[in-house]
């Protein structure tokens, strides 16, 4: 199944759950199988997650299942709580058909780019930085609008050293 979005700030292509659950309602058709897709919040250490569970079960009693696993954000401008929950639990889903049709053996750049940013976050704090002087370095009004993550990071890394 191809990608057929593109993120035009990251620079990817990626699929969505929705393109992904129409592809597999005419495969389930076609063999006569049920997908079912289950939520469940738990919590590992002092963070929450959403772990679904993406289960296909066929005419003959096999069940095969596939796990997802999406952190929530402690929090996202523009988000109230259960929008959180709720962009964890597409995430999450993703994650649990991708791997029960092996869809994806390609580096997952959402999870790149999340983990960069989680990366700057941490440095901006253990270092004491100014978001809004890096803010007014980089000419954008929001952290999350700045491109040049790897610069942003060597900077930051750099600081740590001083």
């Amino acid at each position: 199944m191809p990608k057929s979005e593109f993120n035009s700030f990251g620079k990817y292509k990626y699929r969505t759950v929705e393109a992904i659950l129409e592809s597999a309602k005419k495969v389930c058709f076609k063999y006569s199988a049920l997908l079912n897709l289950s939520d469940e919040v738990i919590l590992v250490g002092e963070r929450y997650y959403v772990k679904s569970t993406a289960k296909l079960m066929l005419l003959d009693g096999l069940i095969i299942q596939s796990f997802g696993y999406a952190r929530e954000s402690e929090s996202k401008k523009g988000m109230d709580e259960a929008q959180i929950t709720g962009s964890s639990s597409s995430y999450a889903r993703k994650r649990a058909l991708e791997g029960l049709f092996g869809l994806d053996d390609s580096v997952d750049v959402d999870a790149i780019n999340s983990s960069i940013w989680q990366e700057i976050y941490s440095l901006i704090e253990s270092t004491g930085t100014d978001k809004l002087a890096i803010c007014a370095a980089y000419k954008v009004k929001e952290l999350e609008d700045i491109t040049d993550t790897t610069k942003l990071l060597n900077q930051l890394k750099s600081k740590l050293k001083t």
